[in-house]
């Protein structure tokens, strides 16, 4: 047998004499854990007997109903321009875009508005950007105002003021 043999099967040897020994402290307090008493379960809860309802319109609107009148459909509102190409920032919702600064070229006030591809754009008053065809009304270095075309839900469409302030 080699030395290296020897050594192994003593460090074995060893080991499994490790594993036994005095479990008495144990077992003692498994058995005083099953002693306890339990603690007592409780009862199922009474269910209420369902009473049934029954809706009588008579007079009254019915529950899906709108409660106004609708509007007519594709009215005289404003409409977006769908033969207008789109710009670039218009593929992003209103809330991706952050504006990063303002600059000044000739006279005309450019807002630099960075987009979630973070690739910087400059835009400036009569612009297009947001999904709601938000046409920029305003550049300032405190913001940009925009005039946003979005549905009113019967089939027209309706003109609502938006902004985008700058990050700080």
């Amino acid at each position: 047998m080699t030395r290296r043999a020897v050594v192994l099967l003593l460090a074995v040897a060893l080991g499994l004499a490790a594993c036994g020994g005095d479990n008495s402290d144990l077992e003692r307090y498994v058995a005083e854990v099953r002693a306890r008493p339990s603690e007592p379960i409780e009862p199922i809860p009474e269910i209420a007997d369902y009473t049934p309802y029954t809706y009588r319109a008579d007079d009254r609107r019915g529950p899906f109903t709108p409660n106004m009148p609708e509007p007519e459909r594709g009215g005289s509102g404003p409409t977006p321009d769908t033969d207008r190409e789109r710009e670039p920032l218009e593929a992003y919702p209103l809330d991706a875009l952050r504006m990063v600064g303002t600059i000044s070229r000739g006279g005309t006030m450019y807002a630099l508005i960075k987009a979630p591809d973070n690739v910087i754009h400059r835009i400036k008053r009569g612009d297009h950007m947001g999904q709601n065809y938000g046409e920029v009304t305003a550049v300032s270095e405190n913001g940009i105002a925009l005039s946003e075309i979005v549905s009113d839900g019967a089939g027209g469409y309706v003109q609502q003021p938006a902004a985008l302030a700058p990050t700080q």
